[in-house]
Order: C-alpha cells, then sequence, then structure tokens
C-alpha cells in the first residue's frame, strides 16, 4: 500500500511544492494547516506513516506540537522543517522526538531520502519488535496481518480457545499459516514465554517418530549413545504443536492418544512413565474425518484432537488483506535484504489482489521476496512478477479490468519471420533497418515494458532507451506502453 506523508505547515504554497515533490514518486500527501490540526489526525484517526512538521506556525509551534505528539504516545517519525537551521534549534527538536530536520528550502532529493530513511527505521523497529516476541513466544492474535471477515473469525476464535488447555485442530490449506496461528494461540495463553516447540510430523522418519516425539534412554537401541528428551520433555510447561497430524502412522497414533489421555509419556527404554505438562495444539490440511472413515487415522485421536477446530481461510478467501500482507512482507524483506522499497505500485497491487495464490500466504511471501531482491524502482511493479501470469499488459485506466489480469500468453501466435531480412529486391537489409524493426516490434509485442524488451533482446535498459531514441520510436513506445 502507498504510504500517507502528513505535511504540517501553515503556508499553501509549501506544501504544494512538497506535494508536486511526493505525488512523483507514489506517495499519499495529505495536509495539516496547524500542529493542532495534526495532533487531531495523529491521534483521533486518520493516521500517516511519516510526519513533515514546519516549527515556525502561528498558534501552536511546531516544536509544542511535536510535544504534544510524543506525549500522547504517537511513534509515526517526525521530519521538523525550518528556515533557521541552527544547533540549538536543531538539538531542541531532536530531544522533542523528531527524527531528522530539513532547512528551507530543501531540494527534492533531500526530502525523498529523508522519507525514505524514516519509513526504513519503521520497518526496521517493527522486524526487531516482531522477532522479539517470536524468539520469546509472546506473538498474539493481535500480530496477525489482517482484518477480514475470515480473518476477524480465526482471531476471535483463538483468542477464546487461549484462555484455557482446550485441544484445538487448526485445518486448511497448505502455506495459510496454521502455525503462524498456533503461535498467536500460545503467545494469548497463560503460557506466552514458556516454550513453543512445533513437529511436523510427516518429515519425521517412521523408524524414530517414538524416539523424536517421546525421548529415548541410553543404550536403549542401536545408536542411542545419549538419552533424548523428546519433543513432549523439550515442551514440557508450553505448548507443543503436531503439524500435519494426518500423517502421523497409527501404532503411534495409539501412543499419542494415552499421552493426551494420561498427561504422561513412555519413552523407549525407560522403566517408568513420566508426568508431562503439555498444551497441544495440532494442525492438518487434510479432510482427517474422511481419513478416520478410510481406517487412516484413530476415531478416538480425532476426536481427542477435535475439541476445539479452527479453519484458517485460504488467501483467496481473504483478498482484502493481500495489500496489508505484501505491505508487511515488503517492510520484513526490506531489513532482511537492506532494500528501500516503498510499496507497491496500484497495478501491482490490482494484479496480486486478482491472483489466486494456490499456494496461500507462502506463495505470496516468496513471491515478493523475490521482487525485492530483483526490483530498481522505489514500487514494486507488474514486470517484478513474472511468475504470476506471465508479464502483464499495461491497460488504459478505463480498460482496465477489475479481477481479470492480461497475460502474454494470451496474445496469438506470432508468424515464423515477423523481422524482414531481405528488401524487395531479395538484398539484404542494413543492420540498423533491422534493429529498428526488431525493437519496434519487441516494443509491440511486449507492450512496452523495457526491462522485459531489454531481457529479451540480451542488451541494458540504457542501451536500450538509446537506441529508442537514436531510432524515433518514442511514439511507438508511448503507444505500447
Amino acid at each position: 500500500m502507498a504510504k500517507t506523508v502528513l505535511v504540517v505547515d501553515d503556508d499553501p504554497t509549501q506544501r504544494r511544492l512538497v506535494q508536486a515533490v511526493l505525488d512523483r514518486e507514489g506517495y499519499v500527501v495529505v495536509h495539516a494547516e496547524s500542529g493542532g490540526e495534526a495532533i487531531d489526525r495523529l491521534t483521533k484517526g486518520g493516521g500517516a506513516d511519516v510526519v513533515l512538521l514546519d516549527l515556525v506556525m502561528p498558534g501552536m509551534s511546531g516544536m509544542e506540537a511535536l510535544a504534544e505528539i510524543r506525549t500522547a504516545g504517537v511513534t509515526t517519525p517526525v521530519i521538523v522543517l525550518t528556515a533557521n537551521g541552527g544547533i540549538e534549534t536543531v538539538v531542541k527538536a531532536m530531544q522533542a522526538g523528531a527524527q531528522d530536520f530539513f532547512i528551507k528550502p530543501a531540494s527534492p532529493e533531500r526530502i525523498l531520502v529523508g522519507i525514505r530513511n524514516a519509513l526504513q527505521l519503521t520497518q526496521l523497529t517493527a522486524e526487531v519488535g516482531r522477532l522479539k516476541k517470536h524468539v520469546a513466544g509472546r506473538v498474539t492474535f493481535a500480530d496477525l496481518v489482517g482484518d477480514s471477515r475470515p480473518m476477524q473469525m480465526v482471531k476471535q476464535l483463538g483468542t477464546r480457545a487461549a484462555r484455557s488447555t482446550i485441544p484445538v485442530l487448526i485445518t486448511g490449506e497448505s502455506g495459510v499459516g496454521k502455525e503462524v496461528i498456533a503461535r498467536a494461540l500460545h503467545g494469548a495463553s497463560d503460557r506466552a514465554g514458556k516454550p513453543f516447540v512445533a513437529v511436523n510430523c510427516g518429515a519425521l522418519p517412521a523408524n524414530l517418530v517414538e524416539s523424536i516425539l517421546f525421548g529415548h534412554e541410553k543404550g536403549s537401541f542401536t545408536g542411542a549413545s545419549d538419552k533424548h528428551l523428546g519433543k513432549f520433555m523439550e515442551a514440557n510447561g508450553g505448548t507443543l504443536f503436531l503439524d500435519e497430524i494426518g500423517e502421523l502412522p497409527l501404532d503411534m497414533q495409539v501412543k499419542l492418544l494415552r499421552a493426551l489421555q494420561e498427561g504422561e509419556i513412555d519413552p523407549v527404554g525407560a522403566k517408568r512413565a513420566v508426568k508431562v505438562d503439555v498444551r497441544i495444539v495440532s494442525a492438518t490440511n487434510r479432510d482427517l474425518s474422511s481419513a478416520v472413515a478410510e481406517g487412516r487415522f484413530r476415531e478416538d485421536l480425532f476426536y481427542r484432537l477435535n475439541v476445539f477446530p479452527i479453519e484458517a481461510p485460504s488467501l483467496r478467501e481473504r483478498r482484502e488483506d493481500i495489500p496489508a500482507l505484501i505491505d508487511h512482507f515488503i517492510g520484513r524483506f526490506n531489513v532482511e535484504e537492506g532494500k528501500r522499497i516503498a510499496g507497491a505500485a496500484p497495478d501491482t497491487l490490482a494484479l496480486l489482489t486478482a491472483f489466486d495464490w494456490p499456494g496461500n500466504v507462502r506463495q505470496l511471501e516468496n513471491t515478493i521476496y523475490r521482487a525485492i531482491v530483483l526490483a530498481d524502482a522505489p514500487f514494486l511493479q507488474s514486470h517484478d512478477f513474472p511468475a504470476i501470469s506471465g508479464i502483464a499488459m499495461p491497460l488504459e485506466p478505463h480498460d482496465r479490468p477489475s479481477a481479470a489480469i492480461v497475460s502474454y500468453a494470451d496474445l496469438p501466435p506470432l508468424p515464423e519471420q515477423p523481422i524482414r531480412i531481405l528488401d524487395e529486391r531479395g538484398h539484404l537489409r542494413t543492420l540498423e533497418d533491422i534493429e529498428r524493426d526488431l525493437i519496434q516490434h519487441a516494443i509491440e509485442v511486449y507492450a512496452g515494458h523495457m526491462s522485459e524488451i531489454a531481457r529479451r533482446l540480451g542488451i541494458g535498459r540504457s542501451t536500450l532507451y538509446r537506441k529508442v531514441r537514436e531510432q524515433g520510436l518514442e511514439g511507438v513506445l508511448k503507444e505500447a506502453s
């Protein structure tokens, strides 16, 4: 989603100048003529991602407004603007909670760099907070991204389930984020901060399932050179998340059922059972009721696990959450990769929201990761996502469909030799003429997407732009795009 910049200045000319700079970069600009108006927006609704605050204004000064903003607990980064660049003024502004300052008149480059730095710091702070919560086992349902109706239902059910130790079964397609929900269940319960142990039952070697889950004594079997506690003991006092529970072998299902019923486990080779205090959360992308009917899953274990079911919605069922998820992943990967991507362009959001995402949130996450690594513009563009549906063709605003995405795969097949090599008399045409026709043909085929054209022709984008100018193809490029 496009980032919002709040420009606070009593001078309308100054506000218009700043807006002209920010509009070109795709930011959403909102205005406030006074410090009081800015405080109302930030504390009572609307909000912003960055604030540009003039220090000298009639009535409440910028310094006073900044103090009020921070006192109200608003953490939005503030960049102050001043005509007086004295060190004392700058020091006071920083002490009051400003992140940066501009001396009027500030150059467009300086403004944009300051805003990008502020956004990057915000993303870094958010990512550090997220990692701290994740490591400490204190992620809650408030940290889950998305406010669609299906996600609101998940949060409501999960919050209620977290208040007790009732067994929870999370169902849903692969990649919907079942482990994220399980971690939120743990973090919202009184076991927050205690161990959270995740086990993928489908990845356990068949001959080691019992040992991995329940542990073993030293010398209990060949290769058991040391005592192993097992996942149940690792999660003692906390939560054990059994992912893909439907893949657990039948003989292990019996032992798991006993562990759940008796609250104790039998490590391999041990002489007596060991008491454990574990909250069980399980998950599956399969229909366990059908597995029960087919004899592949024990009915008694199914009823024991399925006491409080929560269905995680697929991404296509919560499309309105896609922009927020994109924003979340951009912020995360910006920090991890040291990038400064400000967001996704409007046509890119339309492309990504219309896609069905068979791999759900996991596929979206990996797709954004790839785009972040390859992107060379402040905002992610449609051509940064060639794997979605080929290279998306740009459409005029009045022709753009709301859901259907047109791709190069939809074009009719090309003729075998679209570029003539011989002239009317059968002689070879000049290399310059052939090159001009080839570039023009590529512009038409790839709808003016210069990055894709350059990649297909095997030349750099700067070289391609130069050749377009030299060959007089600017008009063709304009029509195609």
